[in-house]
C-alpha cells in the first residue's frame, strides 16, 4: 500500500510550484489529475519544439492530463464535478486569478466539504505584498536571497537552482499532508495556502546570524562563496588543478584535518589561525593559504586525502556530471522513462523515503488531455465522448 492510495488529486499546476507538490503525491501513490487549458500548461511546450519540453516531463510523471476551458460555464462545471470526487485541489494561479473563474475556495468547499484546497502563492493571500505576481527571481530578490548571493563587489545574484518555487511546492505538500491528517480526525476539509515569500526567510539563518551575532561588525551582505555570516574559516570554493572543491570546516578537528591532508601540518600551531575566531579574523590569509595548496592536485586527490582525514568537502560538479551522478542514480533519484514523443528520458524519482510505502515504477508525463473523456465520463456516469483539447 502507498502512503496516499485512493487520495484524488486534482492539480491546477503551472511550472515548477504547483506540479512539483503534484509529483510528490503521485509518487507516494496518489491519483494525480493534472486539469490543462486547451494548449496544454505554459511549462508543456517552453522548449519552443513540437514536443513536451524536458522540464515538464521531468515534473508530470504518474499524472493523467484532463482538458478543462475554466473560461466557459461548461469547463467550471465540470471542475466542480470532479471536485466532488476529490480529496485535494491545487492550484498557484496569480493572485485572484481562481476567484475570478468563480471557483474560489468557498465555492470549491460548498461542492465538497472534505476537499483541502491548497494554495501555493508567491506571497500569500494577506499582507502588503499580496496583490504581486510571482516568479522565482522575483521572490529571490524580494526575500533577500538576491543580496546575500554574489561577491561582495558584485551585484545581487540569482541562485542557479530555482529553489524559491520547489521551495514552495515542497512545503505545500507538508501542508497538505498535515490537512489530510487533520481531515482524519475532524471529518472537514479546508484551505491550507503557502506563501513562497514565507519559505525563505527561515534558510537567510546564516546572513540574519551574521547581522544579529556580530551587530558592531560590519560584514558585506554579500560574501561570495565564503560562510554568510563570516563565522567560519575555511568555508569557500578552492581552485583544483582540474576544476573546483568546496572545503568547510566547523571544528578544531576539522582544521586539524585541513592542514594534515594538505601537507601543512605547521597551519595548526599558525597564531592567526589558532581559534575559529582567529580563522574567520584573518580569513583572506587563510584563502591563501588554502589555494596556494589546492591548485596543485586534482579534486579527487583532494577529496581523497580530506575525506580520510575527516573534513568535510566536495568537487564542484557540473550539471553534465550531475545528469548522470552515480549516487543519484543508484538511489533512484534519477530514473528513466519512455516518453511517447522524446524517446528514453531521465525523471526525478522521490526523495521521501517511506520503509513501509515504497515508490512504485514511474509513468512518463501525459500527452495534453490523454485521459479527459475517460475522467470526464466516469464523474458523468456516462459513456466517453470526444472532448476537443484545443
Amino acid at each position: 500500500m502507498s502512503a496516499f492510495d485512493d487520495i484524488r488529486v486534482l492539480e491546477l499546476g503551472q511550472i515548477y510550484n504547483g506540479p512539483y507538490c503534484g509529483l510528490l503525491l503521485a509518487q507516494l501513490g496518489a491519483e494525480v489529475i493534472k486539469i490543462e487549458p486547451p494548449g496544454g500548461e505554459q511549462l508543456r511546450f517552453r522548449s519552443h519544439q513540437p514536443v513536451e519540453s524536458h522540464e515538464f516531463v521531468m515534473l508530470n510523471s504518474n499524472k493523467v492530463s484532463v482538458v478543462l476551458d475554466l473560461k466557459t460555464d461548461a469547463g467550471r462545471h465540470a471542475l466542480l464535478d470532479l471536485a466532488e470526487t476529490a480529496d485535494v485541489l491545487i492550484e498557484n494561479f496569480a493572485p485572484g486569478t481562481i476567484e475570478r473563474l468563480q471557483l474560489g475556495p468557498e465555492q470549491l468547499l460548498e461542492h465538497n466539504p472534505r476537499l483541502i484546497v491548497a494554495r501555493g502563492k508567491g506571497y500569500g493571500s494577506t499582507g502588503p505584498y499580496a496583490h504581486m505576481s510571482a516568479m522565482d527571481i522575483t521572490v529571490q530578490a524580494m526575500s533577500g536571497s538576491a543580496a546575500a548571493t554574489g561577491m561582495p563587489d558584485g551585484p545581487p545574484t540569482k541562485a542557479g537552482a530555482a529553489f524559491v518555487d520547489f521551495s514552495g511546492g515542497i512545503h505545500l505538500f507538508g501542508a497538505i499532508s498535515a490537512a489530510l491528517f487533520q481531515r482524519e480526525r475532524t471529518g472537514r476539509g479546508q484551505l491550507v495556502e503557502v506563501s513562497m515569500h514565507d519559505t525563505i526567510y527561515p534558510m537567510l539563518a546564516s546572513s540574519l546570524g551574521g547581522l544579529h551575532n556580530n551587530p558592531d561588525r560590519k560584514l558585506p551582505e554579500r560574501t561570495g562563496n565564503r560562510h554568510s555570516g563570516m563565522a567560519l574559516a575555511p568555508y569557500n570554493i578552492y581552485e583544483a588543478s582540474d576544476g573546483w572543491l568546496a572545503i568547510i570546516c566547523i571544528s578544531e578537528r576539522h582544521w586539524r584535518g585541513v592542514a594534515t591532508a594538505l601537507g601543512r601540518p605547521e597551519l595548526v600551531d599558525d597564531p592567526r589561525f589558532s581559534k575559529e575566531s582567529d580563522r574567520a579574523a584573518n580569513i583572506d590569509a587563510v584563502d591563501e593559504e588554502m589555494s596556494a595548496c589546492t591548485k596543485t592536485r586534482t579534486r579527487a586527490e583532494l577529496v581523497r586525502d580530506l575525506q580520510a582525514a575527516g573534513v568535510p568537502c566536495a568537487p564542484v560538479k557540473s550539471i553534465r556530471e550531475i545528469d548522470t551522478d552515480e549516487h543519484l542514480i543508484e538511489r533512484g533519484m534519477i530514473r528513466y522513462v519512455e516518453h511517447p514523443a522524446r524517446g528514453r528520458v531521465p525523471v526525478p524519482g522521490c526523495p521521501l523515503r517511506l520503509s513501509d510505502s515504497p515508490v512504485g515504477p514511474l509513468r512518463a508525463a501525459p500527452l495534453l488531455g490523454q485521459s479527459t473523456e475517460e475522467i470526464l465520463a466516469e464523474v458523468s456516469g456516462e459513456e466517453p465522448q470526444h472532448v476537443p483539447t484545443a
